[in-house]
């Protein structure tokens, strides 16, 4: 049976996003980064986007896209800026408790210097989500910067909601605490996570896939990923050389 134009703009999203997958990746969850290479890390990430992600999403939301279109943008700032539909505190202050739990302060997050490609990512964020075509930015921010190599699993093949027994065996499994020692009790940014990023990863394939109907909007729509895809490697491989990571020979 053939497939409809709307299934085959999501496999081409879902096949981009099976390309978000650095060579040292890896390196980061087992365990084998000491603390201050972590730190480098959790500083380009805080800076590039997690401090400012709920700014990048009502940037798209000022543009008025349709209503159902709001609404799913709102939810989706009110959780991050605020918390409110999880845990009631914003995501960026939930990382930096992460952070303390790591044995870092919050000041230690305040005026850091991006790297060269940490520049340009953010550069891009910024422009994209400012842009006047609101589903190129609502496509790179909500699929690309908030999705992952697992979308495919996720939006293909959605599991249950955890229970918070799940929620816990998560948080124990998590590098930050099997290696580093971060306290569980620090972990509340991924118990958000994983209370509510499921609905918003279909949120943000419905949202594309059902207003970027044209062959010219699937095209730019798929380009803006394709740039986005180019930039974050290059911003991960600035990350990898600033932490002193070898690439693997293959």
């Amino acid at each position: 049976m053939k497939a409809s134009p709307a299934a085959r703009f999501r496999e081409q999203l879902l096949g981009l996003m099976d390309r978000k997958h650095h060579w040292a990746w890896p390196r980061f969850a087992d365990g084998s980064l000491t603390k201050d290479q972590l730190k480098v890390h959790f500083q380009q990430e805080y800076a590039v986007y997690v401090r400012d992600f709920p700014v990048f999403l009502a940037r798209i939301h000022g543009h008025n896209p349709p209503a159902p279109v709001r609404r799913m943008l709102a939810d989706n700032i009110y959780e991050e800026d605020t918390g409110g539909l999880s845990l009631g505190k914003s995501h960026p202050d939930l990382f930096l408790a992460m952070m303390e739990g790591l044995g870092f302060a919050a000041k230690d997050f305040e005026g850091v210097r991006l790297l060269p490609a940490s520049r340009a990512y953010r550069a891009w964020l910024d422009a994209v989500s400012n842009r006047g075509d609101w589903v190129v930015g609502a496509a790179a921010l909500t699929i690309f910067v908030e999705g992952s190599v697992k979308d495919r699993d996720e939006i293909l093949a959605p599991g249950r909601a955890r229970t918070k027994d799940e929620i816990e065996a998560v948080i124990a499994n998590h590098p930050l605490v099997r290696h580093h020692g971060v306290p569980p009790a620090s972990m509340d940014l991924i118990r958000a996570h994983q209370a509510v990023e499921a609905g918003h990863r279909h949120d943000a394939y419905d949202m594309v896939v059902g207003h970027a109907v044209t062959t010219a909007q699937q095209r730019a729509v798929l380009a803006c990923l394709k740039k986005s895809l180019a930039l974050w490697l290059r911003y991960r491989d600035g990350i990898a050389r600033a932490c002193r990571l070898q690439k693997p020979r293959s």
